[in-house]
């Protein structure tokens, strides 16, 4: 059975930092594509970030320069560096995985979800 549990979230004024982190049980594969999503206030869940199996990133423009996702496979442990925060940023923050090594593009190819982590940006 899979779990993902993000931590992490909290309240920052604008221009700080946080770093989210999403803890992985027991999944099969070491590394996956895993990504992370946000949910805004009364607007539509986005995809921000992807890493694959290889370390290859991708990230929305909205975040572009300012965010990092990172992995550490050794405790299974996905990690969202956010620095210079905007009021824009204010979302629950989502970590889900995939059930494949490349990452296939959407939010409906995600296998697995976290439950969320509130970031609020002031």
């Amino acid at each position: 059975h899979v779990q993902l549990v993000e931590s992490g979230g909290g309240s920052v004024q604008a221009g700080g930092s946080l770093r989210p982190s999403c803890k992985v049980s027991g999944h099969s594969r070491g590394s996956n594509c895993m990504g992370w999503f946000r949910r805004p206030p009364g607007k539509e869940r986005e995809g921000i970030a992807v890493i694959d199996s290889d370390g290859d990133t991708a990230y929305a423009d909205s975040v572009k320069g300012r965010f990092t996702i990172s992995r550490d496979s050794r405790t299974n442990t996905l990690y969202l560096q956010m620095n210079n925060l905007r009021r824009e940023d204010t979302a629950m923050y989502y970590c889900a995985a995939q059930d494949r090594s490349w990452c296939k593009a959407g939010p409906s190819s995600y296998d697995y979800w976290g439950q969320g982590t509130q970031v609020t940006v002031s």
